[in-house]
């Protein structure tokens, strides 16, 4: 173990690592550190669904009627009913014939994309096309080890240019072809041109994979995600989505045709491989599904206060690249800057995370908000005035 200590001292010494705060309790607009009351501007928790009422009641509900675990993976140890009802949901949620839960939502991507791409097993056989991924440049880490993980060649597309992407796809007119993409970018808040994706995918016979991932609960008709956005749903190969951003709970899922379900429950190994999510956290996802639908407004509570949040800070200067969502990134340039930046947020009691190489390119490192349907207009102008007050400090806006 001891070249692991030198190598992790290293790091230590060469990279700014990350440094994670521990919360007296849940999250929110406002969170406890230390006792202390911090505006939470950088949670996932996108509909501030976390502490619902109602989802609480059906995650102890579920637990209740199914205990706190399942036992072990569906294949051997049976599947829920409570599990193929979800299921179900999303399919009519997300606008396709079938649906499959994953323990979480890096587990789907790096489950699925070689599931797809290796046909359990048989990819190398003459019969079958040699395979092609088309992946985004600034696609999440989850896809780039899918990718990793399957049995093909990979092209590095430019962010959310379609140009350079048909400029590939045309290249390989006779192999098996998969463009995966975000749906909505988490680093940039930025949304893939989905409408203009799927064309090119028509138009030379290739598959297509989104992850709506920060997507689902968001954007679309209801929450349900980008191709609902673009008014194409049903129209991605794979669609992808998490339990643990909009929705406020935890897991990850697939949705799409009936035969592709049927196929990745054999071949994604981390569904085979897995245990099934516990029946607390089943119940509070089809309790966030059901607020949801009942509750559309918050969505565009959402969408309006992002906007509000968004203009005030390019209204003041701050570069937020091409953020059209919840997620409002601020440039801050330098690495280590950065992180002071955030350092000095927390100091004054807004909690928003620094984020750097290797998530982003060192020279693009920023300071992440993210806003909640939760926050009030007060608690936004809160966090704009101290956001403000030290981008002076640090010469980032005059």
């Amino acid at each position: 173990m001891k070249y692991i200590r030198k190598i992790y001292n290293h790091i230590k010494e060469n990279i700014i690592l990350p440094q994670s705060i521990t919360l007296d309790g849940p999250t929110g607009p406002v969170v406890s550190v230390n006792k202390k009351d911090i505006l939470m501007l950088g949670s996932y928790n996108y509909l501030g669904l976390t502490n619902n009422k109602a989802l609480i009641d059906e995650s102890v509900k579920a637990t209740g009627n199914f205990g706190v675990g399942t036992g072990g993976v569906r294949i051997l140890t049976g599947t829920m009913s409570i599990h193929r009802e979800l299921e179900k949901e999303l399919a009519d949620f997300t606008g396709y014939e079938d649906s499959m839960s994953i323990a979480s939502g890096y587990g789907a991507n790096v489950g699925v994309i070689p599931g797809f791409i290796n046909l359990m097993g048989m990819a190398k056989s003459i019969f079958f096309k040699k395979s092609v991924i088309f992946s985004d440049e600034y696609n999440h880490a989850s896809i780039v080890d899918g990718c990793k993980l399957a049995a093909a060649k990979i092209e590095i597309y430019k962010h959310n240019d379609v140009k350079d992407l048909e400029r590939l796809v045309s290249k390989y007119k006779r192999r098996r072809k998969l463009i995966v993409t975000d749906g909505v970018f988490s680093m940039d808040g930025d949304i893939a041109p989905l409408d203009k994706i799927l064309d090119i995918a028509k138009a030379y016979d290739a598959s297509t994979m989104v992850d709506d991932a920060h997507a689902i609960g968001v954007i679309g008709d209801h929450g349900a995600g980008t191709a609902s956005y673009f008014g194409r749903t049903g129209e991605v190969t794979i669609n992808m989505g998490t339990f643990s951003k909009g929705l406020g709970v935890s897991g990850g899922f697939i949705s799409g045709s009936s035969d592709l379900i049927n196929y990745l429950r054999v071949a994604c190994r981390s569904y085979m491989f897995s245990d099934a999510l516990a029946p607390g956290i089943v119940g509070a996802v089809r309790g966030s599904l059901k607020y949801i639908l009942s509750h559309p407004e918050i969505i565009e509570d959402l969408s309006k206060k992002s906007e509000y949040f968004r203009s005030k800070l390019n209204a003041a200067g701050f570069n937020t690249f091409q953020s059209k969502t919840q997620i409002v990134p601020v440039l801050i340039g330098d690495q280590k800057m950065s992180v002071k930046f955030a350092e000095r947020l927390f100091e004054d009691g807004l909690f928003a995370p620094a984020i750097r190489w290797p998530a982003v390119p060192k020279d693009l490192s920023r300071i992440r908000f993210a806003v909640s349907a939760s926050h009030s207009y007060e608690q936004l102008d809160l966090g704009i005035q101290i956001i403000i007050k030290i981008g002076k400090e640090f010469k980032i806006i005059e």
